[in-house]
């Protein structure tokens, strides 16, 4: 077990922790939620020693290890894929030490304590982790998980420093997985996994010997492999016994009851002030008055948490179009000597939503900017239809944002003769309120700049939206409200992600891209994973 008692953290004058305290358990599956700047990565920071509370402490036993996978910002070179998974074997020696002090400490513990049998359990995975070494056990799990991951077999004798940096992300996040740690901790693993590496990844936290202490805006993953949640808000945490569902129906009940007991003690403290008034000038009940009096002095007032702001927004009405929206027939695409389309035919109709799903690599981006007129292509045709009028959100729409921008000016440049676009509510309905619009994009989170590419969209009519990942750092509260605008969309749409919450209540078919096929099939996207495993089963 580890546990968080009584942490006190601010950085200058604000306030991180207020008497933060916590246990976790040796098969806790933990969700960790709160807004941007609640200081979740923060408290995942000071787990892994690397952050030092003002006051109070982090209690670890000797035993127990740490593993963090932040959202990016690793990279490795210098070798193959494979004598870099097994350079995740390289504390064998002191795993062995690890076991020989923790058999040592068992003899010293009582028998009848939780945290004897947790110390069991953990020697039982460290003693199943030694026998790994071997070399044969050592490649079979390397495989395992490196091909869970996404990477093929013939990847493993490749040089780290070819693969991209969302594909670094995953050797580091493999890496993790070979060296199991007792508390494993993942801030947003699924930002650089597709649909099919995500499902994987799911099935195998789930049989995980250790704890788990999860952060993700992705729901569906949240849900399949959390038991607990745990609030972070205004400095204090919420612990909830149940996934993220359960999370947000009791976190609306506490609600609901820190405002009902406002209001109740508003009436109490007006009728005692009342009755102060009524007998302040009478002698016989002075001793009563002052009695209340100080009991009011004294009274704790109950003052319920604030709602967060609620996002709104919709996008322009379509503009008339015809049944034929784009068509691509016998389309050729290569990069050098890859070869990504061969002979692609594809017609998209109006009111399409669809989903384009695939392994990284597959293809996706490329032929989501072929269909938004963007990407050249080396033979085939690209038919749009009659009146047909794209609005494109690409991947990494909001790194081009301009940092020399103000927000406002930064819309605005997007207007397009629009007589009826309006930027300042455009913005507004993305929360940003006031002196917000007149920040510069350079300053502005992951987030913000998701929220700020999004007005931009909006500034222009269309009838067929082309978005590529438009979720990406996006929390669950907006990319809900994404969802909903998408829904009371009018036109036509067709997009790339890897959130499978977001989808589900979007799209009605899903259009599958492998580098050996590409079809279309008419169902959400957990549809289509369903019957891809039973195709695999099968």
């Amino acid at each position: 077990m580890i546990f968080i008692k009584e942490v006190n953290l601010a950085f200058g004058h604000k306030k991180i922790f207020n008497h933060i305290s916590e246990t976790i358990g040796a098969r806790d599956r933990i969700a960790l939620v709160g807004s941007n700047g609640s200081g979740k990565t923060t408290l995942l920071r000071m787990l892994m020693g690397e952050v030092e509370p003002d006051e109070g402490e982090i209690q670890k036993p000797d035993y127990a290890t740490v593993g963090y996978l932040p959202q990016d910002g690793i990279s490795v070179e210098g070798h193959s894929l494979r004598e870099e998974a097994l350079s995740a074997f390289a504390g064998a020696v002191d795993l062995k030490q690890t076991l020989d002090e923790a058999e040592t400490r068992l003899g010293e513990m009582d028998p009848d304590t939780e945290e004897f049998y947790d110390l069991i359990d953990q020697m039982g995975a460290w003693e199943e982790q030694l026998a790994s070494f071997e070399p044969e056990k050592m490649n079979a799990r390397i495989e395992k998980i490196m091909m869970g991951m996404g990477f093929s077999v013939a990847d493993m004798d490749r040089q780290v420093d070819e693969f991209s940096g969302g594909w670094q992300m995953r050797i580091a996040l493999g890496k993790l997985l070979l060296q199991s740690p007792s508390l494993l901790i993942l801030d947003e693993p699924t930002n650089h996994l597709d649909i099919i590496s995500q499902h994987w990844l799911e099935h195998y936290l789930r049989n995980y010997q250790g704890a788990i202490l999860l952060i993700s805006h992705d729901r569906a993953f949240l849900e399949s492999v959390t038991e607990r949640t745990i609030e972070l808000k205004l400095g204090t945490l919420n612990s909830y016994k149940g996934n993220y569902t359960f999370y947000l129906k009791e976190s609306a009940a506490r609600l609901e009851r820190q405002r009902k007991a406002s209001v109740n003690q508003k009436k109490e403290i007006q009728k005692e002030k009342e009755f102060i008034n009524r007998f302040r000038s009478n002698i016989k009940k002075a001793a009563m008055v002052q009695s209340r009096i100080k009991a009011l002095e004294k009274m704790e007032i109950i003052k319920p948490e604030a709602e967060e702001k609620k996002i709104y927004f919709r996008f322009p009405p379509s503009p008339p179009a015809s049944h034929k929206v784009v068509e691509l027939e016998g389309l050729e695409k290569s990069y050098d000597d890859l070869r990504v389309f061969d002979g692609l035919d594809l017609r998209i109709e109006k009111g399409d939503r669809i989903a384009v799903v695939g392994v990284n690599g597959a293809g996706k981006s490329t032929l989501v900017r072929i269909l938004a007129g963007v990407e050249p292509f080396q033979a085939g045709k690209r038919d749009v239809g009659v009146n047909t009028v794209i609005g494109y959100f690409a991947q990494h729409q909001a790194e081009e944002l301009n940092p020399g921008n103000e927000v406002l000016a930064e819309v605005e440049s997007s207007l397009h003769d629009n007589p009826d676009a309006n930027p300042r509510a455009a913005l507004g309905a993305l929360l940003f309120s006031g002196n917000d619009v007149f920040k510069k994009t350079s300053v502005l989170s992951g987030g913000e700049r998701n929220r700020v590419a999004l007005a931009k969209l909006l500034m222009k009519p269309c009838n067929f939206l082309i978005m590529d990942e438009p979720t990406n750092h996006l929390d669950i509260r907006s990319k809900e409200v994404l969802q909903e605008a998408l829904n009371l969309f009018d036109g036509t749409a067709i997009i790339v992600s890897h959130d499978r919450s977001f989808l589900d209540k979007v799209v009605t078919k899903v259009l599958e891209v492998s580098p050996s096929k590409t079809r279309m099939l008419t169902c959400n996207v957990s549809e289509y994973m369903e019957r891809l495993s039973t195709e695999q089963s099968g």
